[in-house]
Formats: C-alpha cells, sequence, structure tokens
C-alpha cells in the first residue's frame, strides 16, 4: 500500500475511535444558503473560510483551478445547479485570488509534462483530432477579475440559473481580504 495512504488511512481510524468527527456534525444543507465557487490553491482551504465567518455546514464549496466556470454544461455548473435546487442555496459567490498559479499557466510546458508521464503523442492527436484544443482547456486567464467577471457572467447567464444573486470577490491568499468585482 502506498505510504501517503497508510498515512491517512492509520488517522483516520484514530480520528473515528476518538469521535473527532463530532464538531464537525451538520446537515447536507447549507445553514448560510450559499455557494462558494473557488480556487483549488492550498492557501484558501482554512483562509477563504474564516475570512468569510464560515463554519462546517455553513455553505456548499465547489473548488477549481483557477475557480474558471469555461463550460455551461459542465461539471461545476452542474454542482452549482444542484447547490441551487436541491440544496437549498440561494446566493452563488465565484470567488478568485491574487496570485492564481492560473495567471501563469503555460499550456504548452503543461502538454510537454503530460508526454514526459507517458501519455502518448498518439493520444493527444486523437483529442486534438476530436476537436479539444489541449492548450484552449488548459488555459488559464491575464486578470483574475476579468476571469472572475466572466465566470460570474456564465453563471448569472445560463439558462437554468432562476433570478438568484451571484457575485464576484478576489480575495487576497496572504491576508484573507476580500475585495468585490461584481455585487450580485
Amino acid at each position: 500500500m502506498n505510504e501517503t495512504l497508510k498515512h491517512v488511512l492509520a488517522y483516520n481510524e484514530s480520528f473515528v475511535e476518538q469521535h473527532k468527527y463530532e464538531p464537525f456534525k451538520t446537515s447536507k444543507f447549507p445553514d448560510k444558503k450559499m455557494v462558494i465557487l473557488t480556487c483549488m490553491d492550498t492557501r484558501l482551504i482554512e483562509l477563504l473560510p474564516s475570512s468569510m465567518n464560515l463554519k462546517n455546514g455553513d455553505v456548499k464549496i465547489i473548488k477549481a483551478a483557477g475557480a474558471i466556470v469555461k463550460a455551461p454544461f459542465g461539471g461545476i455548473m452542474r454542482s452549482i445547479l444542484v447547490a441551487i435546487y436541491e440544496l437549498g442555496a440561494e446566493e452563488v459567490f465565484v470567488i478568485g485570488h491574487y496570485d492564481c498559479g492560473m495567471a501563469s499557466v503555460n499550456t504548452e510546458r503543461v502538454k510537454e509534462k503530460i508526454v514526459a508521464r507517458g501519455i502518448s503523442e498518439e493520444t493527444i492527436q486523437t483529442l486534438e483530432y476530436s476537436g479539444i484544443s489541449l492548450e484552449k482547456w488548459l488555459e488559464g486567464f491575464n486578470d483574475v477579475k476579468e476571469s472572475v467577471r466572466s465566470s460570474v457572467n456564465l453563471i448569472r447567464n445560463h439558462p437554468l440559473i432562476p433570478d438568484v444573486p451571484v457575485h464576484g470577490l478576489v480575495i487576497d491568499p496572504e491576508t484573507g481580504r476580500l475585495d468585490v468585482v461584481v455585487e450580485g
């Protein structure tokens, strides 16, 4: 068994045996009726909820590289729609962050790393022949505020999104300061 997995499972066993889960008990419905789309950046794991006075059970949090919504019928939008229609969310927050890795992603370098890790050029060519441009699919953004605006607009104008506020913010990953880009 993988060493990382062994450590995780060993800790988890004691976590469950010692009932350390009890402070986290809540329902699947967000108490503050919010869904947040944010970046997967490690600096935001505890900082973002703390900077917004959120605790376990308050919100639904969706994490994706760059907090970017590109596909109107992809997994991110599906999650937002389920949060609204099935789980009671009444507001959507798109929260990007300064110093985001997606602002500097080099798609050509990522493609080279994909090949270096054993994915064949033939597979990449098949994807591209099928209409999937890796460069376009992997691309990030130049301006985090513009990226947040774009995601907010895609969500707000989605044909299945009801009249709910969709806010756009940018967080400073060092201080937790939130800057409003779009007020829903």
